[in-house]
């Protein structure tokens, strides 16, 4: 049985650069070598400049006019809901677009989703230990894997970590994810990058190393869940519609920096010219439309929906109301694995190897794993 690092590895490489790798080892003796395909799936689109944004496939954003009477919860914003055009083009004709057509983010097809209430930034390390504290939770990086989950692995491999970037010490091919990816015994939310590391003076940072479960754990604490991938997306357009980023047309409007992605050469060597390099704090970008922080770039964010790729091909062109996704994952890359919906892209992101930060594109990713280069926020409804 796949361990559920390589398979998160594997899955999120996938989801999120597919056409990247070809196959993962399964062993879980060299589950190190496994990387999050989100974590290597960054998108960086270089220039600024015009990208074609297909709107011709785009029908115009109608927002809800409801706004609730009562403040919106601490660090959350309301998020109107309406109908929208959800999707994105084929980016490869697109300036500094990358290689991947993303095919399972088509067809654009209209769906209407009901007004809530979204944290404006990703959740924090800080704000994660508080959850920690109250209830002793304890995340699927720091619990020892079972021999009821890999029956066939050796005592010695049954080691608590996670997947860490790891980048290599000059260029390599872009071939095989794991000669930037490490499986790292002792890696958690508390060590991102290993026992090495620390979240010391970095309380306003994204929390990471967090596996779906336990972004959906720290969710019904706080009286919230995790977004579905509709009312992520339609959030994340701001209002716009068929725009290719979060913010607008152009990757760099009047040469600004609007998100934390990977300017270098990838893997080896981030400049930094955005400001970071690595991770960022949340909220050091310039808030979108309705509001809300690093809606591209910095961290990899969980949705509630399982993840098929052809999901989209399901709606038969109707307008689809509140979708929830599909019922069970089905990714053909890996018959079988359990895997969730990721959006948003990360700070490894660059058109060198994918672009998935691109509004509308979407990633994935086993449930059951966790790197650190995934998050999450939450949402909350509104009591009408």
């Amino acid at each position: 049985m796949k361990p559920r690092w390589a398979k998160l590895l594997f899955l999120l490489i996938l989801a999120n650069a597919s056409g990247c790798i070809d196959n993962a080892d399964t062993s879980l003796a060299i589950r190190k070598k496994k990387v999050d395909a989100s974590i290597s799936c960054v998108q960086a689109v270089g220039s600024g400049g015009d990208v074609d944004s297909g709107a011709n496939e785009f029908g115009p954003t109608r927002a809800n006019t409801f706004v609730p009477t009562s403040a919106a919860p601490a660090g959350m914003v309301w998020i109107p809901g309406g109908e929208f055009s959800m999707g994105a083009a084929d980016p490869t004709g697109m300036e500094n677009g990358g290689h991947e057509p993303m095919n399972d983010a088509r067809p654009i097809h209209r769906v209407y989703v009901d007004g809530f209430y979204m944290d404006a930034t990703e959740v924090t390390n800080g704000e994660f230990a508080v959850f920690v504290k109250a209830t002793g939770y304890r995340t699927v990086a720091e619990q020892k894997p079972t021999h009821e989950e890999f029956p066939d692995a050796p005592d010695a491999n049954l080691v608590p970590g996670s997947l860490v970037f790891s980048p290599p010490g000059g260029p390599v091919n872009l071939d095989d994810y794991a000669r930037w990816w490490d499986y790292v015994p002792g890696a958690d939310w508390r060590h991102p990058g290993g026992p090495g590391s620390s979240i010391r003076g970095r309380e306003n940072y994204p929390v990471v190393q967090v596996a779906w479960e336990d972004a959906a754990a720290y969710a019904r604490w706080a009286g919230k869940r995790l977004p579905t991938e509709a009312e992520w997306e339609f959030a994340a357009r701001g209002g716009n519609s068929g725009q290719p980023y979060t913010w607008g047309n152009r990757l760099h409007p009047d040469g600004r920096f609007m998100a934390n992605t990977f300017q270098g050469h990838f893997p080896d060597r981030d400049d930094g010219e955005d400001g970071y390099t690595g991770i960022a704090p949340v909220a050091r970008f310039p808030a979108n439309g309705y509001g809300l922080y690093d809606m591209s770039g910095n961290v990899w964010e969980w949705c509630s929906d399982w993840y098929n790729q052809d999901y989209y091909r399901q709606t038969g062109g109707a307008l689809v109301r509140n979708p929830k996704g599909p019922a069970v994952s089905n990714d053909p890359a890996e018959p079988g694995a359990k895997k969730k919906v990721q959006r948003g892209g990360s700070f490894l992101c660059t058109d060198q190897y994918c672009t998935r930060y691109i509004v509308g594109t979407r990633g994935k990713g086993e449930w059951r794993s966790a790197a650190n280069h995934i998050g999450f926020r939450c949402v909350k409804d509104v009591k009408r």
